[in-house]
């Protein structure tokens, strides 16, 4: 967590250097207004993002390697996550499985209300189906 931070502060500490670096420069040959720090903030934000590549590249490397290594602990064995995890995987198994239960008993109800039999054949006489076995 800590190198998230100090990385996060330097990109903004270099953000704000390069904004500040813009602004002078733009300061006496530009009025300035609302637009015109925006232009600059967006400047800022391009040069710093090129800048940042170069100058925190030790930084992000650190930070890159922390987030594999918390991210192959996480992605672990079911084990190692915790003693319950596996019974939480097989209730949750379960629950996907009722799930589809009843989306299978909700099809065939519709299947059914619309008047056919198992062979897909409208039968005559009931209500919703015409003589030509189109539903109305």
């Amino acid at each position: 967590m800590k190198t998230f931070v100090v990385y996060t502060l330097a990109r903004l500490g270099l953000f704000v250097a390069v904004y500040g670096v813009v602004w002078l420069g733009l300061f006496r040959t530009v009025g300035w207004n609302a637009v015109t720090a925006l232009y600059t903030a967006l400047i800022a934000v391009v040069v710093s993002s090129l800048l940042a590549l170069v100058v925190l590249r030790r930084q992000r490397a650190a930070l890159a390697a922390e987030l594999a290594e918390r991210s192959q602990r996480s992605a672990g064995p079911p084990g190692a996550r915790g003693p319950d995890s596996a019974q939480r995987q097989h209730g949750s198994a379960q629950r996907q499985h009722g799930s589809a239960q009843r989306q299978h008993g909700s099809a065939q109800r519709r299947h059914d209300q619309a008047g056919e039999d198992a062979s897909g054949v409208a039968e005559l006489g009931k209500p919703g189906v015409s003589k030509d076995g189109n539903q109305r």
